[in-house]
């Protein structure tokens, strides 16, 4: 397989041809394998309330969509909506290509979506973003609570872990550079890892985002160095909106089902009015979908989250020019227009 300049694979290198084709084969094999355990009748069926699959990461931002698991709104609402949990949002884009999912949860990077819209145009609609800066949380570099580091600049030539995936491999890379630690050195790990890996001193800082800095910080093995780093280093502005995560939606599904899609966005719209209007209540739900249990969900920052429905044109502005620094880098094998991947209802 192909691998782009982040030394990951590269969905973006496969011809327009090669994965719808792909994509298609994948199917005729689960039909060909229910038919062969259920009977054609089986398949034939139409169902009325088809299951919903939608991948996520587990890390804070995600939250809207674990609260509407919890609460039971997607009950509510007659649909049958499963978490798939994955562990890499560029695996959550995989599964969505594949047709193993019909889209993806908050805290999915943006950028892994992205490389499925190159990949196959027109993949998915985004619907709410996860927007975050130095006031709402998601993204901080990290380091031992005893390190003598003071500032990012100081990581000069030094190992620095960051989480699985494209997108956050090239944000840490552009981070670094953009603060003056020349030199560096990334490296993917999990995000489970994070914490005990500069714990164990294999690594020493590490590109992370919530709810690993208040899990190291808690149990008093990391400190934050510094936040919303991307909004500051990226965008040019510590308050700037860095719309790093998104829920989607694939556009086949809403073609398909736009009835079932509406009532799955005025659900999860539900949850975010929770998550706004009463954030301590909602923590609740990182647990089980999020390394943090019991009462230290309350010490986790919160994301914002916007409705691309309520975009202003700054939003529009601030969200592509995050998208144009993985074509400036080459990352993207051509400039992806944020406007075009947005869900107008």
């Amino acid at each position: 397989m192909s691998r782009n300049a982040a030394g990951l694979p590269d969905l973006t290198l496969d011809t327009a041809d090669h994965l719808p084709r792909r994509r298609r084969l994948l199917k005729a094999a689960a039909a060909a394998t229910a038919l062969g355990t259920l009977g054609a009748p089986a398949v034939v069926r139409a169902q009325s309330t088809p299951a919903i699959r939608i991948g996520f990461w587990p890390v804070a931002s995600g939250l809207p969509f674990f609260v509407a698991l919890d609460k039971g709104y997607f009950k509510e609402a007659g649909l049958n909506v499963q978490p798939l949990k994955f562990a890499s949002p560029q695996q959550v884009t995989e599964a969505i290509l594949a047709g193993r999912a019909e889209g993806s949860a908050n805290g999915t990077a943006s950028a892994a979506l992205a490389i499925g819209e190159i990949a196959q145009p027109g993949l998915v609609k985004i619907f709410c973003t996860n927007p975050t800066n130095a006031k709402y949380v998601l993204d901080e570099f990290i380091v031992a609570k005893d390190s003598p580091y003071k500032s990012i600049a100081e990581l000069k030539g030094k190992k620095i872990g960051c989480g699985p995936g494209l997108q956050n491999v090239v944000l840490a890379k552009a981070v670094l550079e953009r603060a003056g630690a020349t030199g560096a050195t990334v490296v993917e790990l999990p995000i489970g890892q994070h914490v005990a890996s500069i714990a164990a001193g294999q690594i020493e800082a590490c590109y992370t985002l919530e709810p690993t800095g208040t899990v190291g910080r808690l149990n008093g093995t990391t400190r934050t160095l510094e936040v919303g780093v991307i909004a500051k280093y990226v965008l040019g502005d510590p308050m700037a909106p860095w719309h790093g995560g998104s829920a989607s939606l694939s556009s086949e599904f809403i073609a398909k089902y736009p009835d079932a899609a509406k009532k799955y966005i005025a659900a999860y719209r539900r949850a975010v009015d929770l998550v706004k209007q009463n954030p301590t209540e909602a923590r609740a739900s990182l647990k089980g979908y999020t390394a943090i249990e019991g009462a230290l969900t309350a010490e986790v920052p919160m994301s914002d989250y916007l409705f691309s429905t309520d975009f202003k044109p700054s939003d529009v502005a601030h969200f592509q020019k995050y998208f144009d620094l993985f074509s400036d880098k080459g990352v993207f094998s051509r400039r992806v227009v944020v406007d075009t991947m947005l869900y107008k209802g």
